[in-house]
């Protein structure tokens, strides 16, 4: 325990130094592929019907969650097993790989950057790097809004609960969530063809985020009062409108967020071509504009290391 204690101070460090690095291979990335290998094999092998669909999803939920979390398990146990430094060295690079706190923060200020140059066309394109939803059609506030909502969301998945993962089970616990979230972001939609395939790895990721996405928005609280903002609207939006998602999380931090800012995030919003229809969150005591993303990115990096503190406290607490 006390190696993945190191390791995950190691690994939170370099990624606030080098982000994620394009070019090198990306354990998240292979998740990704294996992801796509068994949905094609596994809707071969199950009838295409809704039921059919839905157990298939149910065995893919199961196969890539073992893989994910087994695989790196056998590595650190070979790599102990020679040398509890080489196991350092490895767990320090897969904890670096499974946080995404200076990505996130670089990746939404490539959209601040391009709404500040007016550029209503590349912003389009920088956001739509981040977000999931239509993007063609959003206008110079609809870019800062989704940008601000996904540093927000992300705040939590992209930080937060893999700290908590890793604080409790180390990097192959750390690599469960990132399968967990990853099935999620690619088959769990609404409509067709993932509606039923993508049901148990929806319902699966709301349930393993329940705990962290509230503790996220709890910590986000904390970090805004640290920046000066708006805590008792913070307070107030976040016990009012948690709720207001379709995912019983995503609009925790988002909520919080919105709160401490005084703007309104979410309303209705395109995903592949399809209009949903969703409840706002937050109140528009003011408008939201582009000092928006940077205002959300430092709450995104003063929450995150309150995160570590708590992980860290837990990681000492799991040692004694």
């Amino acid at each position: 325990m006390k190696w993945s204690l190191a390791a995950l101070l190691i690994g939170f460090g370099i990624d606030l130094l080098l982000a994620d690095p394009h070019r090198f291979p990306h354990p998240v990335v292979l998740i990704g592929k294996l992801i796509d290998r068994l949905e094609l094999t596994l809707r071969k092998l199950f009838p295409k019907t809704a039921l059919g669909e839905k157990l298939a999803g149910a065995l893919l939920w199961l196969l890539v969650v073992l893989l994910s979390s087994l695989l790196p398990a056998l590595v650190l146990w070979l790599c102990h097993s020679i040398s509890p430094w080489l196991r350092l060295g490895v767990e320090s690079m897969m904890c670096w790989q499974i946080l995404a706190t200076k990505s996130l923060r670089d990746e939404s200020m490539k959209v601040y950057h391009a709404l500040e140059s007016g550029d209503i066309v590349r912003s389009r394109y920088a956001v739509s790097m981040i977000v999931g939803r239509d993007t063609a059609g959003l206008d110079d506030a609809g870019v800062s809004r989704a940008a601000v909502e996904t540093i927000a969301e992300n705040t939590s998945d992209g930080v937060v609960a893999p700290l908590l993962f890793l604080a409790i089970g180390g990097a192959p616990l750390g690599f469960l969530y990132k399968a967990v979230n990853t099935m999620d972001s690619m088959l769990g939609y609404v409509e067709p063809p993932y509606k039923n395939i993508g049901l148990i790895p929806a319902k699966m990721d709301d349930a393993v985020n329940f705990i962290p996405a509230r503790i996220s928005a709890l910590l986000m609280l904390v970090a805004g009062c640290f920046l000066g903002l708006d805590l008792k609207n913070g307070w107030k939006i976040f016990c009012r409108d948690r709720f207001n998602h379709a995912s019983p999380n995503s609009a925790q931090t988002e909520a919080a967020c919105a709160g401490l800012l005084g703007i309104r995030l979410a309303g209705d919003a395109w995903y592949h071509g399809v209009l949903h229809k969703k409840e706002y969150i937050g109140d528009a005591l003011r408008e939201i504009e582009h000092e928006d993303i940077p205002r959300a990115a430092r709450l995104l990096y003063l929450t995150a290391l309150l995160a570590l503190l708590l992980c860290s406290m837990i990681k000492l607490l799991i040692l004694l």
